[in-house]
């Protein structure tokens, strides 16, 4: 899904209107980096995107090049925890340790070798999903949109690793991709195998959605067969419930009071899924687009909890079942050394007419 047009093929940003009247694309859109200097986030590297066309939005370079707040002209997309951007913690790799950082966030990537809760067998302990939300990233390339030649096109490249010593050492890099004037932004990760012995791979981006994009009344996609994993997502997910539909704030999703369906995603005849979130109330669509060849699975925890009001779409290699199930059920994904798997997400943002 990475882009591959020249800049002749881009649609002109506003009906060229800019032309000769703009020193410095940044007066439009662009890329900001800089370092927190207050509160729970201090010293975190951030670099703001922003395309020009209402669409903006904060990746954090030392939580893995994850997404945190998110906008859409006036309206908030992204559900932001009590906690908001914090530092790493190598520590979060041990029992729920991972809960305390966990800010929330338009994107949390989960893995790279184990999704779900945590777990202690003879392959080792792991926490709950892994690590790649703690690596800080080295980055790479910042490419900014260039309106003397035309190229509308912005990019973050990055390289985290996730290594321990006789351990897997997985590398990713990963490239977030805008275009100026443009509301849709790519995510191309590619995960490769750096060390010297198979190492088991997992992946799951924890796509979570807030107020007021999620609202009562607010509808969630998807097409593809469900599976409840638990009794206490019965609640939502079966008994004729619409479970589609967002709810209001329910007085048993206090605390871990929660919902979740795995779906087997349905990809049309071109082997893309597509999910999302549609609110008429304020008139917005936002859409996920992944190949079913790369994530196969789609995962919807919905947490109504007062105050606490998030539904997550989570395109993933497999359910957050964690790596002990997914090696006893035989899917566990192994990569061989110097083996690399690509991953794509779009994420688009659109007004309804």
């Amino acid at each position: 899904m990475t882009s591959d047009k020249s800049s002749d093929d881009l649609p002109a940003f506003p009906g060229d209107q800019w032309k000769g009247k703009v020193s410095n694309h940044i007066q439009i859109g662009g890329i900001e980096t800089a370092v927190l200097d207050n509160g729970n986030g201090k010293g975190v590297r951030v670099a703001w995107i922003n395309t020009g066309s209402g669409l903006r939005f904060r990746v954090v370079l030392d939580r893995g090049m994850d997404i945190a707040d998110a906008f859409f002209d006036k309206y908030s997309l992204a559900w932001i925890s009590h906690l908001g951007v914090t530092p790493p913690d190598v520590s979060a790799n041990q029992g729920i340790q991972w809960f305390h950082s966990f800010g929330g966030g338009l994107l949390t990537t989960c893995g790279l070798t184990h999704v779900g809760g945590p777990e202690n067998d003879e392959q080792g302990q792991r926490g709950v999903h892994d690590r790649i939300s703690h690596s800080p990233a080295e980055i790479v390339s910042i490419r900014q949109p260039d309106l003397n030649r035309n190229d509308l096109t912005m990019s973050i490249t990055g390289r985290m690793i996730q290594s321990s010593t006789f351990g897997p050492h997985l590398e990713l890099v990963r490239t977030i991709q805008a275009d100026l004037g443009s509301s849709t932004f790519r995510i191309n990760d590619k995960v490769t195998n750096v060390g010297n012995q198979q190492a088991p791979h997992m992946l799951l981006y924890h796509c979570n959605f807030g107020w007021p994009l999620i609202d009562e009344g607010a509808e969630l996609y998807w097409e593809g067969d469900l599976t409840i994993p638990n009794e206490q997502s019965r609640e939502i997910f079966e008994n004729g419930n619409d479970y589609r539909v967002c709810k209001n704030p329910m007085e048993n999703h206090s605390g871990t009071g929660e919902a979740v369906a795995f779906i087997d995603a349905a990809p049309t005849a071109d082997g893309y899924c597509t999910c999302g979130v549609i609110n008429d109330r304020i008139g917005l669509k936002l859409g996920l687009r992944f190949q079913k060849s790369q994530l196969p699975w789609l995962t919807n925890w919905q947490h109504w909890g007062n105050n606490e009001y998030v539904t997550a779409l989570e395109p993933c290699t497999h359910p957050p079942i964690g790596q002990a199930a997914a090696r006893k059920n035989n899917t566990l994904i192994f990569l061989k050394p110097g083996e690399t798997k690509n991953y794509e997400l779009e994420m688009s943002i659109q007004p309804i007419e």
